[in-house]
């Protein structure tokens, strides 16, 4: 393939390196004060592990103690899923009327609304994501939960004409006892993606959030009881993902789990759950391209790429941490996108400035930092960051933007989930799908061009579960989200994820 000349201005010799802020003090939160360990809720009350043992939970951005939580076992799972399955047997709540369902839906909501700052300031002290970021994210796992309460009354079924002396019909079924096991990037707006659907289709949940993030999971479910919902509904069992995440996988006694995470870890969870052939779904890890035609709007473009890899800084399942440039305008393309990158602020989460804050702890900063040599030891070049050195507290990494890079390289094949972008340049359209596509994963793929033939064209080639054109990493509770081969099994989100949480029963009466 023809390779185009190599910049003049690396980002070394004509940017300025993005700026780390100083960490201040960071803010308290009125959730953790007077408590010295964060327990459970099951059935309702909040319960230490079965066998007392706890975990520690770090503020990334510090690298300081933030709290202490319960650790659940096996013991504590066996709990909770008594107490969903009592919850899900009473009529009150699966044969709730929709009308009473969607206003119960309405008040969690509204109960969310009314703790937000609280809610985003935990979020960002657990997370490290930045306070405007986490506001954002509050404010999207309300408006989940509006768009979901107005499904209970909209779960229809149909009726069948098979024969004159018989009605047939179906209904809408809930599946029962769910688990919802979520991730440590984004982790109140996930929580709700689970419980959102599930409750509004009638079931009951567990929720095992990740051990790095079970702090606003925790503060969620305070909020929801304290809005009414019913003791057993929502179960939160947190502890580490090999004793609490493969208890709840392997349970008889659960019908349904929703997992959001690694597709290595995805894939144990799917084994796991063969024993009573639970429903999957599995929204998993992403390799997603970000194809730049050479009739691109590049300003727009390069604004996008760079959010689109450097978002929670790259700690994404959707990252475009492969960027596809048209040989003809790779070359300006990938000097503006050195230039967005150069402006972003790394550091306080509680800055208003701030855009990028640490990624989730030291053992994920060490593996991209792994990544960021090994790209250099693959033959590609740092254009920008490529291992510059972070001094002081906390888990920090500047961003890096490789070119000349092969797309059959492990940094272009393996998830990295840090701020590490691979320019992969192409010659044609159908080169830059063969490439796009020569991936493992499924989950996203991003389309810039002013060609709408060209965006249709490609984007129903491309094997992903998402594409966007002139535009990145868009989500709406009404649009489905989920991915193609390794990337993942069934949706969220839309209307779609409402049959990952209910049965279709056919009903046949001989009249």
């Amino acid at each position: 393939m023809h390779t185009a000349p190599s910049l003049v201005r690396t980002f070394r010799e004509g940017f300025p390196l993005p700026q780390i802020l100083n960490i201040a003090e960071p803010p308290t939160s009125s959730f953790l004060e007077n408590t010295e360990v964060q327990n459970m809720l099951i059935d309702g009350r909040w319960t230490a592990a079965s066998a007392g043992e706890t975990f520690d939970t770090f503020n990334p951005a510090t690298g300081a103690l933030l709290a202490r939580v319960a650790s659940g076992q096996k013991a504590d799972v066996d709990r909770a899923v008594t107490a969903a399955r009592r919850a899900f047997e009473r009529d009150s709540w699966a044969h709730m009327n929709p009308h009473a369902r969607t206003r119960m839906l309405l008040r969690l909501a509204d109960g969310i609304d009314a703790s937000a700052e609280e809610l985003a300031t935990l979020e960002a002290l657990d997370s490290g994501i930045p306070l405007s970021v986490t506001r954002g994210m509050v404010a999207a796992s309300s408006e989940a939960l509006r768009y979901y309460s107005g499904w209970p009354t909209k779960l229809q079924g149909t009726v069948n004409p098979v024969d004159p002396l018989v009605h047939c019909y179906t209904v809408r079924a809930p599946v029962g006892v769910c688990a919802g096991i979520i991730p440590w990037n984004g982790p109140i707006t996930m929580a709700v993606w689970k419980v959102a659907p599930a409750l509004a289709c009638g079931n009951t949940i567990i929720l095992k959030p990740a051990e790095q993030t079970s702090l606003t999971a925790l503060l969620l479910a305070r909020i929801f009881i304290e809005a009414g919902l019913p003791d057993g509904v929502l179960n939160v069992v947190t502890g580490l993902g090999r004793n609490a995440g493969a208890a709840i996988a392997q349970h008889p006694g659960i019908d349904k789990v929703s997992f959001t995470g690694s597709t290595q870890t995805g894939k144990s969870v799917l084994s796991d759950s063969i024993g009573n052939l639970k429903r999957v779904t599995l929204e998993l890890g992403g390799k997603s391209p970000h194809i730049v035609m050479a009739d691109a709007d590049l300003e727009l473009a390069a604004s996008n790429a760079a959010q689109g890899f450097c978002g929670l800084t790259g700690q994404m399942c959707i990252a475009g941490s492969r960027i596809l440039v048209h040989q003809s305008v790779r070359d300006e393309f990938s000097e503006l996108l050195a230039k967005k990158v150069s402006v972003y602020r790394i550091g306080d989460p509680f800055a208003s400035d701030t855009d990028l804050g640490p990624l989730i702890s030291a053992q994920q900063r060490d593996r991209v930092n792994s990544y960021i040599e090994l790209g250099a030891n693959e033959g590609a070049r740092a254009l920008v960051g490529g291992g510059e050195p972070f001094d002081g507290p906390g888990y920090f990494v500047k961003p890096s933007i490789f070119t000349d890079v092969d797309n059959s390289s492990r940094l272009a094949q393996e998830e990295i989930f840090g701020p590490v972008a691979a320019i992969i340049e192409f010659t044609d359209v159908d080169e830059a799908i063969r490439i796009a596509n020569d991936t493992d994963y499924g989950l996203a793929a991003a389309v810039a061009t002013r060609n709408v033939s060209n965006a249709h064209l490609i984007a129903q080639k491309l094997r992903a579960g998402v594409v966007w054109v002139n535009t990145y990493g868009e989500l709406d509770p009404a649009f489905p989200f989920g991915g193609f081969k390794q990337s993942g099994i069934g949706r969220e989100l839309g209307e779609a994820s409402l049959d990952n949480f209910t049965e279709l029963k056919s009903v046949m009466i001989r009249l």
